[in-house]
């Protein structure tokens, strides 16, 4: 669902976990919260596309979603040409399917706006 406000949320149901995914799109880029049960800001990535490669930074550290968050980021950055920061807070740590999907859901989410 999306808002005119360039806010957009789903919640889909990933092998028996239910996520709530967020999207706030500004003019210069996103912001995007994955969150699994209450609505919680987690661990945090930066990741800016000026040029041909992102530069990305963590802001908040994860114990287990780093390397999602690091994608996630980088992947919405160049695609946009912009800055995305990127939220997660989970109960337990995402398996790999899990992951993609997720990455996927908000790939497709963004395409729709």
């Amino acid at each position: 669902m999306t808002s005119p406000s360039g806010f957009s949320q789903k919640t889909v149901n990933l092998e028996g976990r239910n996520f709530s995914l967020q999207i706030q799109k500004f003019d210069n880029g996103l912001f995007v919260s994955v969150t699994e049960g209450a609505n919680k800001i987690g661990s945090m990535v930066a990741s800016m596309a000026t040029g041909p490669v992102p530069i990305t930074t963590t802001i908040i550290p994860s114990k287990s979603e780093s390397l999602f968050l690091k994608l996630t980021a980088e992947r919405i950055s160049t695609r946009m040409h912009g800055i995305a920061l990127i939220s997660a807070f989970t109960k337990k740590e995402l398996e790999l399917e899990t992951a993609k999907a997720l990455m996927s859901e908000i790939m497709g989410m963004i395409d729709n706006e």
